[in-house]
């Protein structure tokens, strides 16, 4: 897959966009220097287990299912945080499998999701002019001069701090928090009392009776890996390059380059330009990559993303991760589909209902409406059934925590209470309840669509 004048850092013969002022780059090529000689975030062989998981998801035997911080934080780096953003996507997933009689295969957008792209450069309050809040491997969100100037050893405490992330990840997964048998602890305490919490208990019910059965008969978790351990990867965007670069890794088994970041890396919508260095970094590591892709998306956009990317068209390698926006999908995605399915792409779409349905409440917080983004994701589902595609999986900026930061919902958030509990560093995010509520909507969408009800 990777051409011969491709190397780690050959992005660097290309117009990088929404990279950080550095104010030293002798500071900078040191800290890259660290990160290019500490240990690998994920291993070539996990990334080669998700690449046959996502094989199946192309092939529509399997559902992507993709969600977390929209940007995680420094300061909010806790144990239960870690466990309840993976409490939330267990639950999650339990539901979609339920509903579609299908694997979910499990993506957090976590351990790396520290970089954001800025529609400007710099931020102005009160007069005042600083540089943006890029993310917490860049900046701090403060709003002051020394807060906001990039400071390149927030990279190694980015590349720390996902480390011991992934440590605790992978103890849960593995370690029996996962196991199926544990269904019901899963529910966080103020989800369990709402419409969807006690819809999710019914579920679990039913998973535990199922799981009683299969005990009876000789099936259980030591015989059974599957239901005493889960496959949960990690993905990003992978946004600045240096980052990226410096923990890129050729395996010893393919003699092939990946990025040991993440298991899955992704392209924003503002770095997608066919020549630009994002696109030839992530064209050269083997592994799964999305790109984002909104209104602006052309035929030859995805066309040629697609020869960049996925040369050899290999399924399970590259996902178009839609974010149109509720009013725009419908115009924007059939085209798009029919180009893809007319050439014989071999693509994973996913639907991102989160970044094209945000908007400014009449009293300054930035938000998201349940309903906007329920909207989207039927209007996802419907052309894909009325174009005979296959609608791959979502893609979700969520937290396990009860913050006020979409409006709508099942335990209803109204405009008023955004001030309550918004604690987001960049853009809001589903809470518990309000993720559930999606879950079981997805679910049922699908099964509607697939003739299950």
């Amino acid at each position: 897959m990777t051409a011969n004048n491709w190397y780690p850092n050959s992005w660097k013969k290309h117009e990088a966009l929404q990279q950080p002022d550095w104010p030293d780059q002798a500071d900078l090529d040191k800290t890259c220097k660290n990160l290019g000689l500490y240990p690998p975030l994920v291993f070539a062989g996990e990334v080669r287990s998700l690449k046959k998981h996502l094989e199946l998801v192309a092939k529509g035997e399997a559902f992507l299912l993709q969600g977390g911080d929209c940007a995680e934080s420094f300061d909010n780096f806790r144990a239960d945080s870690i466990r309840d953003k993976l409490k939330i996507l267990l639950q999650m997933a339990i539901i979609l499998t339920q509903g579609l009689n299908k694997p979910i295969v499990k993506v957090g957008r976590i351990a790396g999701q520290f970089a954001k792209p800025r529609s400007s450069p710099m931020e102005t309050q009160n007069g005042v002019s600083l540089p943006s809040f890029r993310g917490e491997s860049v900046n701090a969100p403060y709003f002051s001069e020394e807060a906001r100037q990039p400071d390149p050893l927030r990279l190694e405490r980015a590349y720390f701090q996902s480390a011991s992330t992934l440590n605790l990840l992978r103890a849960m997964t593995s370690g029996g928090y996962a196991d199926l048998n544990q269904v019901h602890e899963w529910n966080l305490d103020f989800v369990a009392k709402s419409t969807q919490g006690k819809r999710y208990k019914e579920l679990a019910d039913k998973l535990s009776e199922s799981l009683r059965f299969m005990q009876v008969v000789g099936i259980n978790a030591a015989n059974t890996p599957a239901i005493h351990e889960i496959e949960y990867f990690t993905s990003h965007e992978a946004l600045i390059l240096e980052y990226e670069s410096a923990l890129t890794r050729r395996d010893s088994l393919t003699n092939d380059f990946y990025d040991c970041s993440a298991h899955m890396l992704w392209i924003g919508e503002r770095t997608r330009q066919l020549d630009g260095a994002h696109v030839e970094f992530l064209s050269g590591v083997h592994n799964p990559i999305g790109v984002k892709i909104g209104p602006s998306a052309t035929a030859d956009d995805i066309l040629g993303l697609c020869d960049k990317i996925n040369p050899h068209n290999e399924p399970g390698r590259l996902t178009f991760i839609c974010r149109f926006g509720h009013e725009k999908i419908q115009e924007s995605l059939p085209q798009l589909l029919r180009t893809v399915a007319k050439e014989g792409k071999e693509i994973i779409w996913s639907c991102d209902p989160m970044h094209g349905n945000t908007y400014s409440s009449p009293s300054g917080y930035k938000t998201r409406s349940i309903d906007h983004i329920l909207n989207e994701i039927n209007h996802f589902f419907r052309i894909h059934k009325a174009e005979g595609t296959l609608p791959g999986g979502v893609h979700f900026e969520l937290t396990g925590d009860n913050v006020t930061e979409c409006v709508g919902g099942s335990l209803e958030v109204l405009e008023e209470d955004l001030k309550d509990r918004y604690e987001t560093t960049c853009d809001p995010r589903l809470n518990a309840a309000q993720s559930l509520d999606i879950a079981f909507l997805v679910a049922e969408t699908l099964q509607k669509k697939n003739g299950l009800t």
